[in-house]
């Protein structure tokens, strides 16, 4: 197991609960040296729902930034899954976060922090990107946040 799948699973994150798609989509396309992750919502393994509702009223923002890190746990797992090692994650390029929020809510970025904390730690500076971070008034199967990226892969 290399150092980067080690430490994502030390925080709590195995890499066994890849969680599976649900619909006609992949959950990477790579395109040359540029792998394109489509949204993670907060699946617990499987199609196990973790985190729902709209945030801060029925979900406070700091669970809401766990629900964030779990949906960048589930894109690493799917990046060493599909890539064969994390070790072949060159850089996350850029970040785009979506929170299920209450219409006067207006901390998104706070939740966000919770998914880029989680790269950083288990990529180190591969891990810092460019992001975005947009509430919005839902998300499939009632998902509280969902996370995609994109990503710069080794050869």
């Amino acid at each position: 197991m290399s150092e980067r799948a080690q430490k994502l699973e030390a925080l709590g994150f195995p890499l066994d609960r890849l969680p599976t798609p649900a619909a006609s989509y992949r959950p990477l396309v790579i395109d040359g040296s540029i792998g394109y992750l489509s949204g993670a919502i907060p699946l617990d393994g499987g199609q196990q729902l973790a985190f729902s509702g709209n945030v801060p009223s029925q979900l406070p923002v700091a669970e809401a930034q766990r629900a964030a890190a779990l949906c960048a746990a589930n894109l690493l797992r799917v990046l060493a899954h599909e890539l064969g090692s994390l070790e072949r994650v060159e850089r996350v390029l850029r970040v785009g976060g979506y929170v299920s929020s209450d219409p006067d809510f207006t901390q998104q970025h706070v939740v966000i922090n919770g998914a880029s904390e989680l790269l950083v730690a288990v990529l180190g500076e591969a891990g810092r990107h460019a992001r975005s971070a947009m509430g919005v008034a839902g998300l499939p199967l009632g998902a509280s946040v969902e996370v995609d990226m994109i990503v710069r892969i080794k050869e």
